[in-house]
């Protein structure tokens, strides 16, 4: 047997020179043969340290298993290979702290080998940074609800949007990052942080998790509670010029978020407004900006600091906001707004407005468009050095990351292109703060992980606790099941676009039923089973007047046009021997009900909802075919109620729900005789609902947020959308 080399770490490194590789908080000497994190030194073995140095070499593509093997063992050497690679892959894990659940670095791409996720800064000494190549703009998104602004309600909405949910027209080019970045909290999966924002002086970091508020000293790490009222929790927060004070926005339990004043050092919590979030404190602190009302309702208000003289600043019917922002002089405002755009994403742009009158009696303040770009996200702050500083989301793969981009403004309070970028890790950005003297930007990164959950059905009951499907660190999401009862069908972004692809119960790898570099979303089977009907939409930016709807073999073959329209919301099948198939358009204030012929093609209509939203509403066909189901989104009724309409021409009947507080998602039960939903409350249940209304929680997922639920065909079954994730604050020092 040969003994395997022992000679210097790093020493066989030539291909990628003999300096310093930086990622994150770490970087690798080839030159000393160290992993320093922060400065300081890492142990880390050989054969681990030749790993990541390999993996280095090509950050964001596959090593495979066979690469390693002939890099770190000759041809000749005897080793238990496959146990020494595991290892050497554990301990560098356990290196960098990286978890191969949900890896931050080292990705297992099963069968080949590992990919390096992070991007890699090569040491040239210019402080340039390697960014992964940008062949097509960003993509889809799904993350919990109390860490994104836009979510619409809905099962159709939910595709909708993350399929798309970004905003604007423009890509922007990639700056490189050029300042400190460190971590300010190390909250585990179980325990995101949910709201954090630094004090204008620069010394604090207040934040809330799922255990409660706190205030960390951010040099000294140093962190004490603050109480709140009984049962409330802070969704978002802003500091007072005073770096004492802040304004919390507060929720409870079946209730809106109020805006609270909470001190530092303690006391009562003194309420300001019944209804807000995402406050804003003016540079005098004399007035405070806020996101008010539901979803596709909000408006942007003002109030004094004492909170009176309340006054709408801006907002109309189906506007989203995302966060709001004073100027440094305190005269103006700056916010993102997006318009709910089916299948392409929301429209938007940050818009600067007057804020000069600040009674209900001021004229309307002027507005102007400041910014429009592809994969606008909703965080935005305005540094008081006067940077508009907002968030992208990066081109696939990387499309569940968003970063720090900045521009400056003109006399006219437009925005002065290109863009620089401030970040560039991994995660989607969801707030964002700046100190006084501009030096310390802190914001709010999590890493969402939708999948696919199974659970075992006895009636309506969930046996057990549902275990997951999908292992790959993507977007996954169900939508079928085979027509045997033995496979879901889902959708899943893992390839870097959506594709849509089956996996039995029992197998850790998935097969593919239609790929391509188009998305396609909303796999249904036919009345029949036999074949997969499918939607196609465009790739970000671009521009398409209508949406086809598609069939395939289920045994493979070529896919075929079945209709082409525009704003289909969704499709479904009823189960022979029904063999009736019905879509959705939601467009011209009404969502309107066509059959339709898997074959033949479009049918006649056969029921109209008039509304201006309809994006909102989620609906769902029997499947004995006898009864379509309709709910308005969890934003669009106080009292959540099920509209059954009959498809044979009967009378229509109201079902008001009990025992939940809102209706996220809603689909039919196997049997035809009940329906599944997620509810929308804080609480969030899957839910099981009989044909009277009454609703009984059957599964709580704890810390994770459950979608929607999709039963199997013979009702043994159920597949379910789960997200879950985690959250932490990071922050960004100038030199």
């Amino acid at each position: 047997m040969k003994v395997l080399n022992s000679g210097t770490v790093g020493s066989s490194n030539a291909s990628i020179g003999e300096g310093t590789c930086r990622f994150g908080v770490f970087e690798l000497d080839l030159r000393a043969g160290e992993l320093r994190r922060q400065g300081m030194k890492v142990k880390l073995q050989e054969q681990p340290f030749q790993v990541l140095a390999q993996l280095l070499e090509k950050p964001g593509e596959i090593v495979t298993r066979e690469e390693l093997r002939s890099r770190l063992w000759p041809a000749d050497t005897f080793v238990d290979f496959d146990h020494s690679l595991n290892a050497a892959i554990r301990r560098l894990r356990d290196a960098l702290g990286d978890s191969a659940g949900n890896p931050r670095f080292v990705e297992t791409v099963s069968r080949r080998g590992y990919r390096f996720l992070a991007p890699v800064d090569s040491g040239n000494g210019n402080g340039a940074v390697e960014l992964p190549s940008a062949a097509a703009s960003p993509g889809p998104r799904l993350v919990r609800s109390f860490h994104v602004w836009w979510v619409v309600a809905g099962a159709s909405a939910v595709v909708l949007l993350v399929l798309g949910l970004k905003l604007g027209l423009l890509l922007a080019p990639h700056v490189p990052a050029p300042n400190r970045v460190s971590r300010l909290t190390a909250n585990p999966d179980d325990d995101s942080v949910r709201a954090a924002a630094i004090s204008r002086d620069g010394r604090y970091l207040a934040f809330s998790d799922e255990t409660g508020f706190y205030l960390r000293q951010i040099d000294t790490g140093e962190t004490h509670p603050i109480l709140l009222p009984q049962g409330w929790s802070a969704a978002s927060l802003a500091w007072f010029p005073d770096s004492i004070h802040m304004v919390v926005a507060l929720t409870l339990t079946g209730r809106e978020s109020s805006l609270w004043e909470v001190s530092a050092l303690g006391g009562s919590a003194r309420k300001l407004i019944d209804d807000g979030h995402s406050p804003a404190v003016s540079p005098d602190g004399t007035s405070v900006a806020f996101i008010a009302g539901k979803k596709l309702r909000e408006q942007i208000w003002l109030v004094d600091a004492d909170g009176t003289q309340p006054r709408k600043l801006a907002g109309d019917e189906g506007d989203l906001f995302g966060a709001v922002a004073w100027s440094p002089e305190g005269k103006r405002i700056a916010y993102t707004r997006a318009r709910f755009d089916y299948g392409y994403g929301a429209k938007g742009v940050i818009e600067i407005l007057d804020a000069k009158g600040k009674h209900a009696s001021s004229p309307a303040p002027s507005i102007t468009p400041a910014l429009s770009l592809a994969g606008l996200g909703g965080p935005l702050a305005w540094a008081p050095d006067g940077r508009l500083i907002f968030s992208l989301y990066e081109a696939r793969p990387r499309q569940l990351d968003s970063n720090l981009w900045w521009v400056g403004l003109d006399r006219q309070s437009k925005a002065m292109l290109p863009p620089a970028r401030l970040t560039n890790d991994l995660g989607a950005v969801n707030t964002i703060s700046v100190s006084g003297d501009s030096k310390r930007l802190t914001y709010l990164k999590g890493v969402p992980q939708p999948d696919v959950y199974v659970g075992k059905l006895q009636g309506s009951a969930i046996v057990g606790e549902p275990q997951r499907l999908t292992l790959d660190d993507r977007q996954d999401m169900p939508f079928d099941w085979t027509s045997d009862s033995k496979e879901v069908i889902f959708m899943s972004d893992r390839n870097g676009t959506f594709n849509i692809y089956k996996q039995s119960v029992d197998q850790t790898v998935p097969d593919v039923l239609v790929g391509g570099n188009h998305p396609v979303a909303q796999p249904r089977l036919s009345p029949d089973g036999t074949q997969l009907l499918y939607l196609v939409y465009p790739n970000w930016g671009e521009s398409v007047s209508s949406v086809p709807l598609m069939r395939v073999p289920v045994a493979g073959g070529t896919p075929q046009l079945i209709l082409q329209e525009h704003w289909i919301s969704n499709h479904q099948c009823s189960r022979a021997p029904s063999s009736l198939c019905i879509y959705s358009v939601a467009a011209d204030g009404a969502l309107t009900f066509f059959s339709f012929d898997p074959f033949q093609g479009r049918g006649s209509q056969v029921y109209q909802i008039k509304d201006d939203l309809p994006q909102v509403y989620n609906w769902s066909l029997s499947p004995d075919g006898t009864t379509l189901a309709i709910a308005k989104g969890k934003w669009g009724e106080e009292q959540p109620r099920i509209h059954l309409v009959p498809m044979n021409g009967g009378v229509d009947r109201w079902l008001t729900i009990s025992g939940a507080q809102g209706l996220a998602t809603l689909d039919w039960a196997a049997d035809s005789k009940g329906l599944w939903a997620s509810s929308a409350s804080d609480e969030n249940a899957l839910l099981h609902i009989d044909l009277l209304g009454h609703a009984v929680p059957v599964w709580r997922p704890g810390k994770m947020c459950v979608g929607w639920a999709i039963p199997s065909r013979d009702g043994r079954y159920v597949a379910v959308l789960v997200s879950s994730g985690s959250a932490n604050v990071w922050m960004v020092e100038r030199p």
